[in-house]
């Protein structure tokens, strides 16, 4: 792809990434050290960025040191994968939210190891330089899920483990705090817009999760698309 027309886009979105960042801690474990070094260089000083390595278990060393953080990780890493470290770290007290970058869709076991482990959000390299990380970044952070919709055609139309009937038949009400969901709104959001409270969005968000059932709010968001119970926004 060419990035030439992009250039001024692009850097407008580095610029603005710090100051979006601002009120997050962030460790990033990326397999390619130069990723992980321009990522780094883009940051303009300041606490969101506590911890960056380029493997598992210094990953996860980092983030039982780190409280209260949100990983940044890729499929492929130096040592280990992001599938693996992403069930890890949903086994740690507290579990950070976790936004996994896919370089390699046709990977399918990475990915479906990370969905399936509670993974918060999934994105593609190849959105990188639109503004897809920081987006993503901000999105977890907030308690909602993320998910692109590129996925669909590279990833989840060959994902047998989704084909499951729910256990259960959503109501009129879940179905539509479901669609939000897939959206990537917030619990706040999804309040919002349905004029019911914050704590009866997150009842809803429990039942789906049992009925589908679905390990996280993105693995929800996933089977509810995959099923055919809610679409793909518009906009995306």
């Amino acid at each position: 792809m060419d990035y030439t027309p992009l250039i001024e886009e692009v850097r407008g979105f580095v610029s603005n990434g710090s100051d979006l960042l601002e009120p997050h801690r962030v460790v990033a474990c990326l397999g390619s050290r130069m990723a992980l070094s321009l990522f780094i260089s883009c940051l303009q000083p300041g606490q969101q960025l506590v911890g960056a390595c380029t493997t598992e278990a210094k990953a996860l060393e980092l983030l039982q040191q780190k409280k209260d953080t949100v990983l940044l990780c890729t499929d492929r890493l130096e040592q280990g994968n992001g599938g693996s470290l992403v069930e890890a770290a949903k086994h740690l007290d507290p579990a950070p939210c976790t936004l996994m970058v896919v370089t390699q869709p046709r990977r399918l076991i990475t990915i479906r190891r990370a969905l399936e482990a509670g993974c918060d959000g999934i994105c593609l390299e190849s959105k990188i330089g639109r503004g897809t990380v920081v987006r993503a970044l901000q999105v977890v952070a907030q308690g909602a899920a993320y998910v692109e919709k590129g996925l669909m055609d590279q990833y989840l139309q060959g994902y047998a483990g989704l084909s499951d009937a729910p256990l259960a038949q959503l109501t009129d009400r879940e179905v539509e705090v479901l669609q939000l969901v897939a959206g990537n709104a917030s619990n706040q959001e999804i309040a919002t817009a349905l004029f019911i409270s914050i704590e009866t969005v997150k009842s809803h968000v429990a039942q789906i999760r049992r009925k589908l059932p679905a390990r996280s709010r993105l693995h929800a968001a996933v089977k509810g698309i995959r099923l055919g119970l809610v679409d793909w926004p518009e906009d995306r």
